[in-house]
């Protein structure tokens, strides 16, 4: 039952009512809430001094109701037995305390609000600056608590050392929490009874009708803390927290993140002085950038750079550029950020632990919830357990998209700190797994993508789950546009590890999407470490394969010379294993490499015996295709029938495939091959549905080539307001291409209009 204010709310009242006032003219005439106003007279609010006086003007009780509201605390303290004043017990307010503007702003409004909530609990990763911002909030709050201000470090237990989290130790965290708190509420040593539940009565007793801020900082578990709220709704308690405190149902939760980077350039600059505050801008940013924002990193990197007075902040920012040494800098002999983020990891379970420091083997930023199941070897459920609890604890930050996110500076404490602990054999044994996952999931985007194509059997190094399937071309077409960063890094993963067979299939599984994407570097790159892991192990088929893929990304970039060159190798490597699939795909790569070099005749020859080849093997997509380059050599060679014909047919083939890109393609062909034979009206038909079915199946490029094609039609016909049009349209789409391989980008380049094609002055 709420304890009422014997006097003063009573008193209000009868003014009130005697002045013929209703709750709500005098809230807004003292400029309260109504809610307010009726708790106050009701008791369940005690009011303040300014409340009391605001009142005394309005009602005219001459100061009346101020002094009347003194003496019931005077009171009420020595009813306590408070009589020496209230207690403050705060800690000192850091004078470089920077930014959080917006979390302030909420913990103020739970600190002097009215509402039913009691309890706002701070929680982010160890080094976010949640004790800070507590005694910060606090002390700006510390006139709205008369009967006092306690804080307690609940991650610092009397004696020293941390508190034990073994189950029945928290129990011995409240005992010795409540003996300290009945001190600080004037209880006697010799009258704090012996018992738990015996100080819990009387700590309840001696909070009630009190208005005190209860400040418990390094909170682990919501059980640690739950029973020293008081119960008195004019009490507030906040706690500091390096886990979530999901149990704290009814809490205001305020998340404590990074800083910002204005704000972090600040602090930095603040604690680092004059050197850092003249300092180049961009270079203040990446050293708070690589200390992740994270206020305790920037103060320690600030101190340690103020106190080398040789450094300059460019060669600083050079020792923090190193990962495997940054959590070394971010030490100052007092202070260290791993030590931070040990606390953060002292209640995980074994497995948690084990995951933790698995994912510092991932290199994925972010990783999929999946290849972390495949990774750990758990089941989905049990990877997601694991996951949360780790998001619990901030070690890593679930995204919208569902990925996970682990910071670069946790990254970096799990693999020197945590890792360790996971034996060589069990940390070999997850990177393979994590490579049969992302093989069969990148094979099965594969399958969409190219469905015709030949693809070598894995060879997996572990008996994986099946991986779930996608349901259709464009899950399987997001999947790998979203995870292809983190498969690049996996195929230097496998490299590094000495998995080269994983290495150079991976690269094999993505050349189509890159092809598809026109994402040549990684392409490229891929690539390149892919042929020195098949030749790294003695793999020829491996090698063969890689360097005529390699060959093709750098045909279709343009750097014809190096495909003539990989090719050629490949050819050569193809021919000593007997594999005649092989030689005619070499075969087939280095004539279209002839046909853009300008040996047009030659192209057409071998593209005429590798189509017919293809032909007898049953290869039906790759003899489409090698009709596209044949139409596309009787182009150059004005053989325009034959080209039209051969293009034609090709699309045909294609629509009966099923393959909307290859049509696309081949619609693009028939138009030229029109274009350049003055047939204007066909090419512009043509051109204008290849435009269409590109958007449709996502292809920039081909959509680009297509609306290029359609200016270049306006152009020849004297329409250059259309032409100008299209073309910028077309550059949106893609403004790079190649002009010796798209001959609608020369086509484009040859013809002249005005400067102003739309005519004005």
């Amino acid at each position: 039952m709420e304890q009422r204010a014997p006097r003063f709310g009573d008193e209000l009242r009868r003014l009130r009512v005697a002045a013929g006032l209703t709750l709500s003219e005098l809230a807004r005439r003292i400029h309260y809430s109504k809610g307010y106003l009726s708790k106050v007279e009701t008791g369940v609010a005690a009011g303040s001094v300014s409340f009391a006086r605001a009142c005394d003007r309005e009602l005219k009780a001459d100061g009346d109701l101020a002094a009347l509201l003194k003496t019931e605390r005077r009171t009420a303290k020595a009813r306590r037995g408070d009589q020496d004043g209230r207690i403050v017990g705060l800690p000192t307010v850091t004078p470089l305390f920077t930014g959080r503007r917006r979390e302030l702003e909420r913990i103020s409004a739970f600190l002097h609000g009215d509402g039913p909530r009691t309890v706002c609990a701070l929680s982010g990763l160890a080094g976010a600056g949640k004790t800070a911002l507590a005694v910060r909030a606090s002390r700006d709050a510390v006139n709205a608590f008369p009967d006092g201000c306690f804080f307690l470090d609940l991650g610092r237990p009397p004696g020293g050392g941390v508190v034990d989290l073994a189950e029945g130790a928290g129990e011995a965290v409240v005992y010795e929490a409540l003996a300290t708190l009945l001190r600080l509420l004037k209880v006697p040593a010799e009258r704090i009874p012996s018992t738990l539940d015996a100080r819990l009565n009387l700590y309840r007793t001696r909070v009630q009708g009190a208005r005190l801020l209860l400040v418990l900082d390094n909170v682990d578990t919501t059980n640690q803390v739950a029973v020293l709220f008081p119960p008195e709704p004019r009490c507030r308690v906040m706690i500091t927290s390096r886990n979530r405190m999901n149990a704290l149902d009814d809490a205001v939760r305020v998340p404590v993140g990074r800083l910002s980077v204005d704000d972090a350039v600040g602090l930095f600059q603040s604690v680092a002085g004059p050197s850092a505050q003249d300092a180049n801008d961009f270079v203040v940013r990446r050293v708070v950038t690589r200390c992740e924002l994270l206020p305790l990193a920037i103060r320690i990197a600030a101190a340690r750079f103020r106190g080398t007075g040789a450094w300059t902040l460019a060669e600083f920012d050079s020792r923090l550029a190193d990962e495997t040494s940054r959590l070394t800098v971010l030490d100052d002999g007092e202070r260290s950020v791993a030590a931070a983020f040990s606390l953060s990891c002292r209640g995980l379970t074994e497995t948690q632990r084990r995951v933790f420091g698995l994912l510092a083997l991932h290199p994925g930023r972010p990783i999929e919830p999946w290849s972390i199941a495949a990774l750990a070897g758990l089941d989905m459920p049990g990877a997601r357990s694991v996951i949360d609890r780790l998001e619990d604890a901030h070690l890593v930050a679930a995204e919208s998209t569902g990925h996970v996110r682990i910071h670069d500076l946790v990254r970096e404490f799990a693999r020197v700190h945590v890792l360790a602990e996971v034996a060589g054999g069990d940390q070999s044994a997850a990177v393979g797994r994590l490579l049969d996952h992302s093989l069969l999931l990148a094979e099965a985007t594969d399958e969409f993508l190219a469905p015709q194509r030949y693809r070598v059997p894995l060879t997996l190094l572990s008996s994986p789950s099946t991986v779930e399937p996608f349901p259709d071309y464009q899950s399987a077409h997001s999947w790998i546009d979203r995870e292809w960063p983190t498969l690049v890094q996996l195929c230097h993963l496998a490299a590094d590890r000495g998995l080269y067979r994983q290495c150079w299939q991976l690269a094999f599984l993505l050349r189509e999407f890159f092809f598809v994407a026109k994402l040549w570097d990684p392409w490229i790159d891929t690539h390149q470490r892919a042929v020195e892991a098949a030749g790294e192990s003695g793999d020829r088929l491996g090698l063969a394969l890689t360097l005529n893929n390699l060959g093709i990304a750098h045909a279709d970039r343009g750097d014809l010379r190096s495909a003539v060159e990989n090719c050629r190798q490949a050819l050569e490597l193809f021919r000593e294993l007997s594999d005649s699939h092989g030689v005619t795909n070499a075969t087939s790569n280095l004539a279209w490499a002839a046909l853009y070099l300008g040996d047009h005749q030659g192209a057409l020859r071998d593209l005429t015996y590798v189509h017919d080849a293809y032909r007898e093997a049953g290869n039906v997509r790759n003899a489409a295709i090698t009709l596209r380059g044949i139409a596309l050599a009787e182009t150059e060679l004005r053989r325009y029938a034959d080209a039209v014909r051969h293009a034609e047919r090709a699309c045909k083939e294609f629509v009966r495939l099923d393959l909307k890109l290859d049509v696309v393609m081949s619609m693009n062909c028939v138009a030229w091959a029109r274009l350049c034979s003055g047939d204007h009206t066909g090419a512009l038909a043509w051109y204008e549905r290849a435009a269409v079915l590109a958007e449709g199946c996502g292809s920039r490029y081909e959509n680009a080539r297509a609306v290029t094609g359609i200016g270049n039609v306006h152009a020849v016909c004297g329409r250059h307001p259309e032409a100008a049009r299209h073309w910028a349209r077309a550059d949106e789409q893609y403004d790079r291409f190649e002009p010796r391989m798209v001959g609608e980008a020369r086509y484009r380049a040859s013809c002249s209009i005005p400067d102003d094609p739309e005519g004005n002055a």
